[in-house]
């Protein structure tokens, strides 16, 4: 029997559905969560609500691998590592050189490796996935989907920036944006959703996770987005500090006696964010804890995390002219009702409204605005996996 599996390697995660062909059946999901962290948490789903669930340290992504293809095999979910004819891989950061998806050989793997100035937490994590598996499949339909394909026809009012032109034009400087898959796969279901045309609505989209990316859908397309050139633009996050003034690299470097700009790069990637302001972890739920014990350090970086997701959705209201939809998405969008709660209550001038009952729910598809709300706020989980499952098809024809 074939299957394909889908792969959505986050900065500090790897997500997994695996599908029965040609049905197209998910016959398995699962994630590994905080790799890299202490008590990394795997979690696999298959057959008739059989779940398999374990706690403990996975240090990085290639072991995180090797460590989910086994178990699939040990639970029975595939009999050997053959049966899996295709996979496709979710990689941030397609810069230029890819607009659309592509299949994986070796001038494509070096590429997405070198595109790792772009994405530095992802696009080397997402490399690291690609060579474990061709380790373990080197034979299979290998897929790059990149997030970064659902931005490339941006308005250049939009993605460039406001330096010399040449930097453009000579060495690709401008905004790229991630969470494409994400981000294209709720705007879709959301027109689904309030049974209208996505051609007819102002969609803005709020992919919420450890790595967090606010996006401006007009009929369809991405017209604005908040990550920039790399992922490290744009919102606070759980190790990324979002936007600063680019001032205040060489001050601080000149204050921390750095000379290398790649550790002061570093320090924003991956010490900052909801771990540098609250100094106790870059995950939204543990900050939460603390918050709610009285540790004001961790509610202000509640605080400011809020903030700047009210701040890009009012910017994005302005620059569509208007908004008919809110959609709330990813770990922190999907699961934490607090936090869909407090930013539409903050923004309730626009017409936003919550109604409570609906909103109390974790990862359930729905609209969770009230009755009489102007702007509808979703609910929606997203799957990147299917959007990328349809173009490991595709290409694989």
């Amino acid at each position: 029997m074939s299957k394909i599996i889908a792969i959505n390697a986050g900065s500090s995660s790897l997500k997994f559905t695996l599908y029965q062909m040609p049905e197209e059946e998910a016959v398995s999901s699962g994630i590994i969560e905080r790799i890299g962290l202490k008590d990394s948490i795997f979690t696999i789903k298959y057959g008739e609500g059989k779940k398999y669930s374990v706690t403990e340290d996975i240090d990085n992504h290639e072991i995180a691998v090797e460590k989910l293809m086994t178990q699939l095999v040990e639970l029975g979910i595939i009999t050997d590592f053959n049966e899996i004819t295709g996979v496709g891989h979710r990689i941030v950061a397609g810069g230029e050189d890819f607009k659309e998806s592509a299949l994986i050989d070796d001038e494509a793997l070096a590429k997405i490796e070198a595109l790792g100035e772009l994405a530095p937490l992802h696009n080397p994590a997402n490399a690291t996935g690609i060579r474990a598996f061709k380790k373990l499949l080197p034979e299979i339909t290998s897929v790059a989907v990149f997030d970064t394909a659902f931005h490339a026809d941006m308005p250049a009012v939009n993605y460039l920036y406001s330096i010399p032109m040449e930097y453009y034009e000579d060495f690709a400087a401008r905004k790229y944006g991630a969470h494409g898959t994400s981000h294209q796969y709720v705007s879709e279901r959301a027109a689904e959703l309030l049974g209208k045309p996505l051609e007819d609505l102002k969609i803005i989209t709020c992919h919420l996770g450890n790595g967090a990316s606010i996006t401006a859908v007009d009929g369809g397309k991405s017209i604005d987005t908040s990550m920039g050139f790399t992922p490290l633009a744009g919102l606070t996050m759980g190790t990324r500090s979002g936007d600063i003034d680019a001032s205040l690299l060489p001050y601080l470097m000149n204050k921390l006696e750095i000379t290398d700009i790649n550790e002061m790069v570093n320090i924003l990637n991956k010490k900052s964010g909801l771990l540098g302001l609250s100094g106790v972890s870059s995950d939204m739920r543990d900050v939460e804890t603390e918050a709610e014990a009285g540790d004001e350090r961790s509610q202000l970086a509640l605080d400011i995390f809020y903030n700047r997701v009210q701040k890009y959705i009012g910017q994005y209201i302005a620059t569509m002219n208007g908004v008919d939809a809110i959609v709330f998405t990813a770990g922190i969008g999907e699961n934490s009702a607090m936090t869909r709660q407090i930013i539409i209550d903050g923004i309730s001038w626009f017409g936003c409204d919550i109604d409570e009952e609906r909103n109390n729910v974790r990862g359930e598809e729905r609209i969770i605005s009230t009755d009489a709300a102007k702007v509808q706020v979703l609910l929606i989980p997203t799957d990147e996996e299917k959007v990328i499952l349809n173009d490991v098809i595709r290409l694989s024809k």
